[in-house]
């Protein structure tokens, strides 16, 4: 969870004024002098009140990682989910009413102890005003805030110690199956932006490493050229996660897409994401020509057959990505 719960204006007055009127009424109870009483009641009310909404909003605050501080595949994630400007204006808005209502809650505690008994009550409900104000003019920023909690409540949870490989190619070429043939497990589905179903996080661990296995239905199985700005922001998010992308052909072609076009769709991921990229030929089990087989094959420098749905050809994916997590792991320990 990203964000921690967010008051309406309302909710947080009703709060705020509902314990004013508790602590006001331990104060009317306790041994203080009479002519003294009142204005301890009111100035209970007004510290109070301004306290508990202070309390409130320096929890959020507080619960909430800073932007800046989180990896750059999050950051992305939130500029595409919420907006990274947006948030950041709103939670300004929050640190600039916890200051404000300090000065209030000191200004009006100083005034009620300067005035006459009987001039108490007129001051707390005059600073009882100027918060309700306060509150109302950060309403589009509370409001913002509870749309950006719902909005980042599914935020994948992603393991960065983990060697990790995108998968991409058309739809129906294997990808899910090959995700649940690695992973040896129902993959965890989170939210995305603008996929249809959210991607798909499978996990696995050989020879003591932490492998991480995502598809991402709906945003690299497609042309780039057919997607906007949003989408292509996306993806780059996502190339912050890869070390590995894995392109995934339908050799036989049985899910409706030429090879010559899933040809061009690599090109346009290798184009876009700065990664090494291993092509897999999947289905070669119903390839009916062979002779096309091989002139595939030696388009590609290398690639791997596989029949995902039988699981044939996996321990060679499998040998081929702790590859890439030796190479991680001894830049890992260089880093160190």
């Amino acid at each position: 969870m990203f964000l921690p719960t967010i008051p309406t204006p309302e909710e947080a007055l009703d709060k705020a004024f509902s314990r004013a009127k508790k602590a006001a009424s331990k104060t009317r109870t306790s041994k203080i002098p009479r002519q003294m009483k009142g204005k301890r009641v009111e100035e209970a009310r007004v510290k109070t009140s301004c306290q508990v909404i202070i309390a409130s909003f320096q929890s959020i605050l507080d619960k909430t990682p800073k932007v800046e501080d989180l990896p750059m595949f999050y950051q992305d994630y939130i500029d595409v989910v919420v907006g990274v400007d947006e948030l950041k204006k709103s939670l300004g808005a929050l640190n600039w009413a916890v200051a404000l209502l300090s000065k209030i809650e000191n200004q009006y505690v100083h005034k009620i102890r300067r005035s006459k008994s009987e001039n108490a009550a007129s001051i707390r409900r005059e600073a009882f005003g100027r918060i309700s104000s306060i509150m109302n003019r950060i309403r589009e920023e509370l409001t913002f805030l509870d749309y950006a909690k719902a909005r980042l409540r599914n935020m994948p949870t992603i393991d960065f110690e983990a060697t990790t490989a995108v998968i991409a190619g058309f739809p129906n070429v294997g990808k899910s199956t090959l995700l649940r043939k690695l992973t040896t497990a129902e993959p965890k589905v989170a939210d995305y932006p603008f996929t249809t179903t959210g991607i798909q996080i499978g996990h696995l661990e050989r020879r003591w490493k932490k492998y991480q296995i995502i598809d991402t239905p709906g945003l690299l199985d497609r042309s780039i050229k057919d997607m906007n700005e949003i989408e292509l922001n996306a993806m780059v998010a996502l190339e912050h996660l890869a070390d590995v992308i894995l392109f995934i052909f339908d050799v036989s072609e049985t899910s409706g897409y030429l090879m010559d076009s899933q040809f061009k769709l690599l090109e346009e991921v290798k184009r876009v994401f700065n990664t090494p990229v291993i092509c897999i030929f999947n289905k070669i089990d119903l390839v009916d020509n062979l002779n096309n087989l091989e002139l595939y094959k030696s388009i590609v420098n290398e690639s791997l057959m596989v029949e995902a749905s039988e699981g044939k050809g996996i321990s060679q994916v499998l040998d081929k990505l702790e590859e890439f997590g030796d190479v991680k792991q001894k830049y890992s320990r260089a880093d160190d």
